[in-house]
């Protein structure tokens, strides 16, 4: 018996190694921190001090008429530029146009302080083919930026008949552009 027991003895020895080994015997430190982070996206923000610049009727050929805006950056991201984007209507209400658009005869010159914005006036229909900036870099927290705008109905020295009782449906939108993407602190 004592062969048995000799077994038997070593036979629980190994079963109770192999189960501390099996289960793992370990100790360690053990700390953990937690952050909360936050990403937000910026706005970016352009408003208009008026829904109407200009509205006039009975315009003649010869005749201009002039209006004032601002400009305003009400978010929180600097503006890198504003650009005008024109489009326009012709109403044909009178005579025939016959192809002749009246949008190549309506001529404008924006003025930002007095400056001329663009090298010489465009007309309707120059705008409505290329979006032209009027605004460089407009940063958060700057004075609105001021405009005046003169519009003038080009007297050709022709007859221009064609073109009475029409009238011009004019949309202009600014669109601002954020500023370029940087490092953040």
């Amino acid at each position: 018996m004592n062969l048995k027991n000799s077994i038997l003895t070593a036979v629980a020895t190994a079963a109770i190694g192999l189960c501390l080994i099996g289960s793992g015997t370990y100790a360690y430190f053990s700390d953990t921190e937690e952050t909360n982070n936050t990403f937000a996206a910026g706005l970016l923000d352009l408003e208009i001090n008026k829904e109407n610049i200009i509205n006039v009727e009975k315009m003649v050929p010869g005749d201009s008429v002039n209006g004032e805006f601002q400009l305003l950056n009400e978010g929180n991201v600097d503006i890198k530029n504003i650009k005008l984007i024109s489009s326009y209507v012709v109403n044909d209400y009178g005579a025939p146009n016959n192809g002749d658009d009246l949008g190549k005869y309506i001529e404008v010159q924006f003025k930002h302080h007095g400056k001329a914005v663009f090298n010489e006036p465009k007309t309707l229909a120059e705008l409505q083919q290329t979006p032209e900036e009027i605004v460089g870099e407009f940063p958060v927290g700057s004075s609105p930026k001021e405009f005046s705008v003169e519009i003038e109905f080009i007297n050709n020295e022709n007859n221009q008949n064609h073109f009475q009782k029409d009238t011009i449906e004019l949309n202009w939108n600014f669109e601002a552009v954020q500023r370029d993407g940087k490092t953040l602190e």
